[in-house]
């Protein structure tokens, strides 16, 4: 099993010493030690660590948070603050970069430990759902293949339910040739249901596909479900959203 990479950045001798002989006992490689954020960020780009250590107090300043802002913005890799007491201002700011972890000094190597696997698996979490996202944005190109596929062969209608069908030239629904005055949320959650029928669609495909911006909850999904079922007038097409 291949060892997971960590750099030190700290600049006070003793407690880089410490944090590479305990992380090395739990198994880890230290690729770097650095002590300042330019030598930090050239390891990076040489090392690609999977996770980084780094004194919030840096040379007696908020170098720390400043490396961390840009390991943020640059790199995707998780980073860990190593931190003493700090006046309130300085915390504050420390928690706007979002770290993975603290790990207060003087350390406890058990702990040290803990709080870097824990990181991991946060990030490993957050980039999996982040994967999870990007497929099902994706999947709206296959959604309107799909309804492409199930138009009338001269015309661009999909037909669904009960005298139902969907102009997918110009996003609209019809009952009886007539158009139903629908939002573009709900024309959007209709297109989806009718591309994939006889398939369940999840709260998550509905959230990503319907809306573009975020904020979308499952509440949102319930809420257009049911102003669906009010608009829509046979009970085979009501059964689209049972």
């Amino acid at each position: 099993m291949q060892k997971q990479r960590v750099i030190i950045v700290e600049d006070d001798e003793i407690t880089s010493l410490n944090l590479n002989m305990s992380l090395q006992k739990h198994g880890y490689s230290v690729v770097a030690v650095c002590d300042n954020p330019e030598q930090a960020k050239n390891k990076i780009q040489t090392h690609n660590p999977d996770v980084l250590i780094v004194d919030i107090s840096l040379q007696e300043s908020t170098d720390g948070i400043e490396l961390a802002k840009e390991i943020k913005a640059k790199y995707n890799i998780p980073f860990i603050y190593l931190t003493s007491y700090s006046d309130e201002a300085t915390i504050a700011q420390a928690k706007q970069t979002e770290p993975y972890g603290y790990i207060v000094k003087p350390f406890d190597p058990n702990s040290l430990h803990a709080t870097i696997q824990m990181a991991l698996f946060k990030f490993d979490v957050e980039n999996q759902k982040e994967e999870n996202i990007h497929t099902l944005k994706v999947d709206k190109t296959n959604l309107e293949k799909l309804l492409y596929s199930k138009k009338e062969s001269n015309r661009p209608i999909v037909p669904f339910g009960e005298d139902y069908h969907l102009d997918i030239s110009i996003c609209e629904t019809f009952y009886k040739n007539k158009k139903i005055k629908l939002t573009k949320k709900e024309n959007a959650f209709l297109r989806l249901l009718v591309a994939q029928l006889g398939v369940v669609v999840t709260f998550d495909q509905a959230m990503n596909y319907v809306w573009d911006e975020n904020g979308a909850t499952e509440n949102s999904v319930r809420t257009l479900v049911w102003r669906l079922r009010n608009k829509l007038e046979t009970a085979s097409s009501k059964m689209l959203l049972a």
